[in-house]
């Protein structure tokens, strides 16, 4: 069963007259916006995914292997971000994604 990404058209259309060079997913997931933005951006260089579900990083290795070592999987919370861009160098960012869930609480 393939994974649709929910508003795959509009995030890309958020994404298209930019030129990117670095992007940050904070909540990969299983590798759909990913596939979506390195397929319409082939100028990606980095494509940086957090997940802290490891089983959900493992889906998206598989649907993203096509595009090698451009995409960087980590295994965390994206609040911890500075802190691996800080040990990878990295000091600008071209885009970034990230999809917040809310609970209603009753």
């Amino acid at each position: 069963m393939q994974h649709l990404p929910v508003m795959r058209e509009e995030v890309l259309s958020v994404f298209a007259p930019l030129q990117i060079s670095t992007f940050i997913d904070g909540t990969l997931g299983a590798g759909g916006h990913a596939k979506a933005l390195l397929t319409n951006h082939p100028e990606i260089e980095r494509y940086i995914g957090f997940d802290q579900d490891a089983s959900a990083l493992s889906i998206a290795q598989k649907e993203l292997e096509a595009f090698g070592d451009r995409v960087l999987f980590i295994n965390d919370n994206f609040s911890k971000l500075g802190s691996h861009l800080e040990s990878m160098g990295i000091h600008h960012v071209d885009g970034f994604f990230l999809i917040l869930e809310f609970h209603q609480c009753s």
